[in-house]
């Protein structure tokens, strides 16, 4: 009864281990290369809630690489940028814009940039109409 346990635990383990080792099936959707991929989250400052359609911009050495939007979950990405020193603009109405300068992409490597973004009140600022 032993050796039988013994063996299906190690046959169970050789299998776990060829299948980890295998890597992705094609055809599967795995097979995407997740280099130069960069991706993150965009929340409210205040609230802490994710913030959709936030405009992304990427730039590489001043020219405009690729733009994104945010979901519904705040979420967005990059897929297969160039490696090289990135300049990032978040811009959404009503927020302070959001610029994240010297991001350094590199071949073959994921990177998470998240931010956090703060309501514009510069209406506030200003003195009211029927103050005078």
């Amino acid at each position: 009864m032993r050796l039988r346990i013994l063996l299906l635990a190690v046959s169970f383990l050789s299998f776990a281990a060829a299948k980890a080792n295998s890597g992705p099936e094609p055809g599967s959707g795995c097979d995407k290369k997740k280099g130069d991929e960069i991706n993150g989250l965009i929340i409210h400052a205040e609230s802490k809630k994710p913030l959709k359609d936030v405009s992304v911009t990427a730039y590489l050495v001043s020219k405009k690489e690729k733009s994104s939007v945010t979901d519904d979950d705040g979420s967005y990405s990059f897929d297969e940028l160039k490696p090289g020193t990135y300049r990032f603009v978040f811009e959404k109405a009503g927020f302070k814009r959001v610029t994240k300068e010297r991001v350094v992409i590199k071949t073959d490597e994921a990177f998470q940039l998240n931010i956090e973004m703060i309501e514009n009140r510069d209406s506030d600022l200003m003195p009211s109409p029927f103050h005078f």
